[in-house]
């Protein structure tokens, strides 16, 4: 799929050693601070993470996100209740330089686009936190309705945070995106 220079799609062997780069090479990555904090990382080698590579490439739970033909970011999904379809999503854009620039929104718009016409789906949503506000304004932009707040259940720098679900229905989106098919 491709809006103007994003493409989002599964990401190919070859790919792997950027997506290390990105995502698991650095020991405190800018990203990690917006992406659930609270939860722990690690760090690994190439060697280590090469071990799980079935887990990132040509999945369909797990794309990357593409800005000219490079990797910056990634797109997932995962079942809450699968009997029930109750999926989860969620995005990284690795790479600060493109934060605040619409490849998050653009992405994510594709990634629903996506689930939407490949599955049976009522309902997408994502968990967040409220020290990520980026996140839930892509999550309003994007139509969704905030469906849970968990109040000061986040612990992260001392500081409690709320825990924020939102979610949209495959009737919402379509009713606000005509062309979808």
């Amino acid at each position: 799929m491709k809006v103007q220079e994003i493409i989002i799609r599964p990401v190919k062997e070859d790919e792997l050693y950027r997506l290390w780069e990105l995502s698991l090479k650095e020991d405190y990555p800018e990203w990690k601070k917006w992406d659930a904090p609270f939860e722990p990382y690690t760090s690994m080698t190439y060697e280590q993470f090469i071990q799980k590579k079935d887990y990132f490439m040509n999945q369909e739970d797990f794309w990357g996100i593409y800005v000219n033909d490079d990797l910056v970011g990634s797109l997932c999904y995962y079942w809450e209740h699968e009997a029930s379809l109750w999926l989860e999503m969620g995005i990284l854009i690795y790479d600060s330089m493109f934060w605040n620039s619409g490849i998050g929104t653009k992405s994510l718009k594709m990634w629903i686009d996506h689930l939407f016409h490949e599955m049976p789906l009522i309902r997408v949503g994502f968990t967040t936190w409220s020290g990520n506000e980026r996140m839930v304004k892509v999550g309003e932009k994007l139509g969704m309705t905030m469906e849970a707040r968990m109040r000061k259940c986040r612990l992260y720098n001392g500081v409690y945070y709320d825990s924020i679900r939102m979610g949209l229905l495959r009737e919402e989106w379509e009713e606000q995106n005509e062309s979808f098919t």
